[in-house]
């Protein structure tokens, strides 16, 4: 068998935010118990934006597409998102996986159409539907109505990310849940470094800590 992996292009959300999610989560588990509902929760750790879902490709397939995500995003400012409001796919009155919305004034969008044509430049499968982004919160394990569970709690805002960079993320599927692995990250990178003056060298170095803009640590793996 070729080897490969199962790869997704992606982005965490802010450690705030992550935090509110899993507040609502576990109020959400409360209802859902109540109702007879059985619900799997995502481990907040996974919270996360899919920007593309690439699939099982193979190990000579990703430089490439290393490449080309980075020279398709290079020029992209940082950009900002809400997490906002619950719903439901394909709907609440069919319920089988749980979100919640993100709003992201355009930014997130543009970042997923250039990772779209970079993937589909290579090869890979053009997605047919809109760019409908969210974070996965819950799957059901049957189709069911949820609209009662979901409902009371469904206009809450969660918080706000700001991104400086996207993740390319192995998934692997385990007994007990998914497992995303980093493997690379495609910084946006909106201007070239300029070499420091005589006087800029001389200055005591800043540490910038270990710690993303989003607040997670560096090199973070359980997202």
């Amino acid at each position: 068998m070729t080897e490969g992996k199962r790869l997704f292009l992606g982005v965490r959300v802010s450690v705030a935010t992550a935090n509110q999610l899993t507040a609502c989560a576990e109020q959400l588990a409360r209802r859902s118990k109540d109702a007879g509902v059985e619900i799997k929760w995502v481990a907040p750790a996974n919270y996360h934006v899919t920007l593309k879902f690439l699939g099982w490709t193979r190990e000579a397939t990703v430089t490439p597409l290393r490449d080309a995500l980075d020279a398709a995003l290079a020029g992209v400012a940082r950009v900002s998102f809400r997490t906002t409001r619950l719903g439901a796919f394909p709907s609440l009155e069919k319920g089988s996986v749980l979100w919640a919305g993100i709003e992201d004034g355009g930014g997130l969008t543009e970042v997923a159409k250039r990772i779209e044509a970079a993937a589909v430049g290579l090869g890979f499968v053009s997605e047919p539907r809109p760019f409908h982004p969210h974070v996965t919160i819950g799957r059901l394990r049957e189709t069911r109505a949820i609209r009662d569970v979901v409902l009371p709690l469904a206009e809450q805002m969660f918080g706000d990310t700001r991104i400086d960079g996207v993740t390319m993320f192995e998934s692997e599927t385990k007994a007990s849940g998914s497992v995303y692995r980093e493997v690379h990250r495609i910084a946006f990178k909106t201007a070239p470094i300029r070499e420091k003056s005589a006087s800029e060298r001389q200055t005591g170095v800043v540490d910038t800590g270990d710690e993303t803009d989003d607040g997670w640590p560096r090199g973070h793996g359980g997202f």
